[in-house]
């Protein structure tokens, strides 16, 4: 099994230096554990609140557990014992040192509520993904994807060129560590696996499950509709749930950070957009596992090959984020007429449109779009298709064609 650097690294060094407590969320199995105890020095303590002992104390008796474990200390899973947080609190205003707590927790919106609540501006946070593309595949310094010539030819250098059999197989292998590194080799079984322990153990925290195996099934038609427009009926129906469970549901798959959302974009100008968002997932290997496509091949000519193939370059610009602990201002645009842009980006005061394709010669009507926004109060900056073609190319000055290897 071989290590694999994360970009998020120098952002954990640096701001252990500044603020005594900090707390990396991120869904199961992404790498947290593995990041910090890498990067921990040797005088660090681990504990993870996955031992039931350790856990009984951390939530009966919160200040002898902090005195038996000397700091600095790593708390793994400290979303399990929330009366943690008080005195931790406590510690950091009596004057504990930076770097004093490293906690990981794999629920983020409860964890953010936790900090929020015990440990605002006391807590640096920090959001891990699942793997990126320049981090199983790239080289040099992570920077967040941007529609600027110079940003895009620096990371035509930081790639790893890819055609699309090889775009596909990425989006087949998925982005999960345990897989990516060679720890498992037999990728059903390690998929299977992951989707048991996260029923079992996320979403029974989260909600009261009668019935698991239906949630498996409501997963699986969630994944069938990656990429595309959420229409809560129709998985529910799918599953044979109503539409107030299935709603539930997808909130349990949100705060678990399986799935994220696109809002449609819209500002007073621009009247007629549609309200509905489109839903991801954040690991196309997981949809590609649950809509049963058993290769690369058979993925790229499937169905669904142009929705996972979106789905797989939105996480991708979103972990480009993540990864640089910055907020990424990220839409979509549809309006009645059915006018649509996959991507819109605010960067800079100014919109940037980006077209999503599978082709590798997409033509320049696929612009035409992007001057819609045009008629906003926001000005448009310049655009982008994302495609297949091998090489960073150009339609015009103001609208470049980006491979998609290079994000």
């Amino acid at each position: 099994m071989n290590y694999i650097k994360r970009d998020l690294e120098d952002k954990i060094t640096t701001l252990s230096k500044e603020y005594s407590c900090l707390l990396i969320t991120g869904p199961r199995q992404v790498g947290k554990t593995t990041v910090l105890r890498h990067l921990a020095a040797l005088n660090r303590g681990y504990v993870t609140l996955d031992d039931l002992e350790e856990r009984r104390m951390a939530k009966n008796d919160p200040a002898l557990f902090l005195q038996i474990h000397d700091l600095p200390v790593l708390i793994d899973e400290v979303q399990y014992a929330p009366e943690l947080f008080s005195y931790i609190k406590i510690a950091i205003d009596n004057g504990a040192a930076p770097g004093s707590f490293w906690l990981t927790g794999s629920q983020a919106f409860r964890m953010m509520e936790l900090a929020q609540e015990s440990l605002a501006g006391r807590v640096a946070v920090l959001h891990m993904p699942s793997l990126s593309q320049h981090e199983i595949y790239g080289s040099g310094p992570n920077r967040p994807f941007t529609v600027d010539l110079a940003a895009l030819k620096e990371r035509k250098n930081a790639g790893a060129p890819a055609n699309m059999d090889g775009i596909y197989e990425r989006i087949w292998k998925g982005s999960l560590p345990g897989y990516i590194s060679g720890k498992f080799t037999d990728r059903s079984v390690f998929y299977s696996s992951y989707l048991q322990t996260y029923i079992d153990r996320d979403v029974s925290e989260l909600v009261s499950l009668t019935d698991k195996l239906q949630f498996q099934d409501f997963i699986r038609a969630a994944a069938c509709r990656a990429g595309q427009m959420l229409n809560i009926h129709d998985i529910a129906q799918d599953v044979g749930t109503s539409d107030d469970t299935a709603r539930r549901w997808l909130q349990v798959l949100e705060k678990s950070d399986i799935i994220f959302y696109l809002r449609p974009y819209s500002n007073n100008l621009l009247k007629r957009t549609v309200k509905t968002p489109k839903m991801y997932f954040f690991d196309t290997g997981l949809v590609v596992y649950l809509t049963r496509y058993t290769s690369p091949e058979i993925l790229q000519n499937g169905a669904m090959n142009g929705a996972i193939l979106e789905n797989y370059v939105v996480s991708e610009i979103m972990k480009t984020y993540h990864n640089a602990a910055q907020d990424c201002l990220l839409w979509y645009y549809r309006d009645k007429s059915s006018n649509e842009i996959d991507l819109v980006m605010e960067s800079d005061g100014r919109l940037n449109p980006l077209e999503i394709k599978r082709s590798i010669n997409p033509g320049n009507e696929l612009i035409r779009t992007f001057s819609i926004l045009d008629k906003g109060s926001v000005p448009r900056g310049k655009g982008a298709l994302i495609c297949m073609r091998p090489e960073l190319s150009a339609i015009n000055a103001d609208n470049y064609i980006v491979p998609v290897w290079m994000i």
